[in-house]
C-alpha cells in the first residue's frame, strides 16, 4: 500500500480576491501562501518523501520547491493541471455565482462541460488515473510502505479524494481542500482509502466561526481564503 501526499498549492492573489484563476499563466504564492508553505513544510520534514509529483502551473512549482529538498526526485505531470475552465477563466466567482450554468457545477458537476474548456468528468479520470499509475510505478520501485507527492489544485484534488473514497463525482463538491492543504491517501490491490482530509495544520475548533457559513465551490475551498 502506497501513501500519497496530495497537497494543494499555497494561497495566490486570486485565491485572495475569489478569481478562477485556472491555468492563467504568471499566477504565484502571495505573502501568506508562502508563509504557510514554510509552515508545511516544517510538519514535513520528518517524512521520507520518495518521489514528488507535481502540476506544470507556476504556483504549484512554486509551492514543491518550498515544500521538498531539491534532492527528492521530481516530476511535473500535465495530468495534475488545473482544470480547463475555458471562458470562465479569470472570472470572479461571484460573478460565475449568477450564471445559468453554476448550479450544474455545484450539484450536478459530473454534468458540467465548461464553456470553450473540459469537462469535470474529464478533469477526475485524467488525475484519478495519473495518481494510480505512480502509486504502482512507486510500489514496484520501493515497496508498499512507500510515500510520496502530489502538488495539484482545489478541484483536482477533490477529484482524486471523491474517487479514493468511492465517491461519484456528483458528490465532490461536498469536499472542501484549501490553500497549503495535505490529505492523505492510501491505495492498494484492495482499494483505497483517505486517512486525512484538508488539514491545515490549524486547529480546527479555534476557526468554527470562520468555517461555519462556508461551502466548498469551483476550485476547492471556499473562495474566501
Amino acid at each position: 500500500m502506497g501513501t500519497l501526499l496530495l497537497i494543494r498549492h499555497g494561497r495566490t492573489d486570486a485565491n485572495a480576491s475569489g478569481i478562477l484563476a485556472g491555468r492563467t499563466p504568471g499566477v504565484v504564492l502571495d505573502e501568506v501562501g508562502r508563509d504557510t508553505t514554510k509552515a508545511l513544510s516544517l510538519r514535513l520534514k520528518e517524512v521520507k518523501v520518495a518521489q514528488v509529483v507535481v502540476s506544470p502551473l507556476e504556483r504549484t512549482q512554486e509551492t514543491a520547491s518550498l515544500l521538498f529538498d531539491a534532492g527528492i526526485p521530481s516530476a511535473l505531470d500535465d495530468r495534475l493541471i488545473e482544470c480547463d475552465y475555458g471562458t470562465w477563466q479569470g472570472l470572479k466567482l461571484s460573478e460565475l455565482a449568477t450564471n445559468e450554468l453554476w448550479p450544474i457545477v455545484q450539484q450536478r458537476p459530473d454534468e458540467m462541460i465548461f464553456p470553450e474548456g473540459e469537462s469535470m468528468n474529464d478533469m477526475a479520470a485524467r488525475a484519478s488515473t495519473a495518481m494510480r499509475e505512480w502509486d504502482a510505478k512507486l510500489v514496484a520501485e520501493h515497496g508498499t510502505d512507500v510515500v510520496w507527492a502530489a502538488v495539484s489544485h482545489g478541484d483536482i484534488i477533490k477529484a482524486i479524494c471523491a474517487d479514493a473514497m468511492g465517491l461519484p463525482l456528483r458528490k465532490f463538491q461536498t469536499i472542501m481542500i484549501d490553500p497549503a492543504s495535505v490529505s492523505v491517501v492510501h491505495y492498494s490491490q484492495e482499494g483505497s482509502a483517505v486517512g486525512k482530509l484538508n488539514d491545515t495544520g490549524e486547529s480546527w475548533l479555534a476557526k468554527l466561526n470562520d468555517k461555519i457559513n462556508k461551502a466548498p465551490t469551483l476550485g476547492g475551498e471556499s473562495g474566501k481564503d
